[in-house]
């Protein structure tokens, strides 16, 4: 247990973690990343002092940074996902590794089908042709399909794609779904993701954003999908193969695209400006008003835990 008298060193890696400052501060001192750009000074400095750090577990954390922080035993994911922490490293230099658990998978369920719908529909579109003054009498006999009959696709089964696939059966939807392990589930699983990604109208794209996934929804998966199937991204931008997604979306190889996360982020508006039939939203499927206090409530209990000697409460088990 930390003597009181000197408040455990937490250090939060990166700005758009700022808001969690306040609630660290009554019982750790606390160093933010980004007064420090000199890195070797961090180093050398104050980072050497660091016990815990929280971080966000999209971006990268560098090893070779850890590895000169001689007191460093845990990182405390806020989000969900972890894949810029490199667990395996950590787990051999004795660094425990948390993640809020299974906190917002049904906001991210919401967001991504509500983005698959204003794609599928052209509800952005729309609202620009009205906003615009483009609103013509043509407008309203260039219909769109319906959803009744269509099928969707997911790729990965874990609590956000049951999420999805719960929500998109009431809209007359059949269910299909692709990941690397069999498992137990009312919807069948399709014996390839090329073979899902054919047989679907929809692909939401919702598994584990790790080495193994990079760029799995390559080329010939979007091509697979076709000139008139939607790709919903609300996974990790490093899934899909994000030159290959705009080249198709560009010639119209691929129907339409819904993207919630991108292989840089923030992504330059540049990139996106002459890509048709896309609906884009800034990395926000899964943060509402419900799903963060939670999040930040499972890290707060996960260095309570650590620094107490205590079982972690939400552990990365991979």
């Amino acid at each position: 247990m930390t003597d009181a008298a000197t408040p455990p060193v937490v250090l939060i890696s990166h700005e758009m973690l700022l808001p969690m400052q306040a609630a660290l501060e009554p019982s750790y001192r606390v160093i933010r990343l980004w007064d420090y750009p000199d890195r070797l000074a961090f180093i050398e400095g104050p980072g050497r002092e660091v016990q815990a750090i929280v971080h966000a577990g999209e971006v990268r954390l560098s090893n070779d940074m850890m590895a000169e922080m001689p007191r460093l035993g845990l990182i405390a994911c806020v989000s969900v996902g972890y894949d810029g922490v490199d667990v395996p490293w950590c787990r051999a230099k004795g660094i425990a590794v948390t993640h809020s658990q299974g906190l917002n998978a049904e906001d991210v369920a919401d967001h991504g089908v509500g983005a698959f719908l204003a794609a599928w529909r052209g509800i952005v579109t729309g609202d620009g042709i009205v906003r615009g003054g483009r609103w013509t009498h043509a407008d309203r006999m260039r219909p769109r399909p319906g959803l009744a009959g269509r099928k969707a696709g997911i790729v990965g089964l874990g609590h956000i794609g049951q999420a999805i696939a719960r929500r998109v059966e009431p809209f007359g939807m059949t269910v299909s779904w692709w990941g690397p392990n069999p498992k137990e589930s009312r919807w069948p699983m399709a014996e390839s993701l090329l073979a899902l990604a054919r047989d679907s109208d929809a692909l939401f794209v919702c598994c584990r954003g790790d080495a193994v996934n990079h760029h799995l929804i390559s080329r010939p998966v979007i091509e697979a999908l076709g000139s008139r199937g939607c790709l919903v991204n609300v996974a990790r931008g490093s899934v899909v193969d994000e030159d290959a997604l705009v080249a198709a979306l560009k010639d119209g190889r691929l129907g339409m695209a819904a993207l919630d996360v991108f292989e840089t982020e923030p992504t330059p508006a540049a990139r996106w400006a002459d890509v048709p039939n896309t609906v884009l939203t800034p990395h926000t499927a899964g943060g509402t008003l419900e799903s963060i206090p939670r999040m930040v409530g499972q890290t707060l209990e996960n260095l309570r835990r650590f620094f107490h000697e205590e079982p972690l409460f939400s552990p990365v088990q991979a």
